[in-house]
């Protein structure tokens, strides 16, 4: 097992599948404790099983982040659990796609409570622990928030809030010895896109993923490993990672 990381303890939401759950794998490869946190808790079960079989130490959170309360509760746990937190992973996420024209509000309040709200709740609630451990923050954000197009205005209003909210925390931290990371993803083999419901919005949305070689989660926990493994004194801001055969 890689050191990079130990002796650290990180918190990872939205662990429960895909670039979360992959970014879990790395950080307990690299060495760190790791609190597996989503709603899906026997999927957590199952991968801390896996990384407590290679070793690792893994605490498993149910957490509905947004829930402020649940996500302070999923902060204390964790550092009751495994002794601090140095890594802070915002993950959790929706995609539910369609037009802005006759949307579902629904839709809309689900992805602002979740892609937006969980950031915000989450952050505030390892802020004190980060600032004592002199720690990072990876916020899970996206291509949607830095271009735009049709049928996703409040996806991508959600992703440009998390980049506007992760720069002025970092620079209201940063010369406190907190690290503030921003990933962004292109099309990425997830469960993500079968969250939409539009049907002609999907449709039109696979036929496009369709022609393109997608990243893979592992790629992107491969982009969060490189940011939270620096050196304290360099910070890597922001990573853009999306297939090689987009425009």
């Amino acid at each position: 097992m890689s050191s990079a990381l130990q002796g650290k303890v990180a918190l990872v939401t939205g662990a429960s599948s895909g670039i979360g759950e992959a970014t879990a794998r790395m950080l307990a490869a690299e060495g760190a404790a790791v609190a597996v946190a989503a709603r899906r808790v026997e999927r957590l079960r199952a991968l801390a099983d896996e990384l407590a079989a290679a070793g690792a130490k893994v605490h498993v959170v149910e957490l509905d982040v947004t829930d402020a309360a649940a996500a302070e509760e999923a902060v204390r746990s964790t550092v009751e659990a495994l002794g601090g937190l140095d890594v802070l992973v915002n993950n959790a996420g929706l995609m539910l796609l369609g037009p802005i024209e006759g949307a579902d509000l629904t839709d809309w309040t689900r992805m602002i409570d979740t892609n937006l709200l969980g950031v915000l709740y989450m952050t505030r609630a390892a802020l004190p622990h980060l600032l004592e451990s002199k720690g990072v923050i990876v916020q899970m954000s996206s291509i949607a928030g830095r271009t735009v197009v049709r049928n996703a205005g409040v996806y991508q209003a959600t992703k440009f809030a998390v980049n506007a909210f992760s720069e002025t925390l970092r620079q209201e931290v940063t010369e406190r010895g907190v690290r503030v990371v921003l990933v962004e993803p292109g099309t990425v083999e997830t469960e993500l896109r079968s969250h939409i419901t539009h049907a002609a919005t999907k449709a039109a949305f696979e036929e496009k993923v369709g022609r393109i070689r997608t990243l893979s989660a592992a790629d992107v926990a491969e982009a969060v490993r490189y940011a939270v493994t620096a050196p304290p004194h360099a910070t890597v801001q922001e990573i853009l990672v999306r297939p090689t055969d987009t425009v």
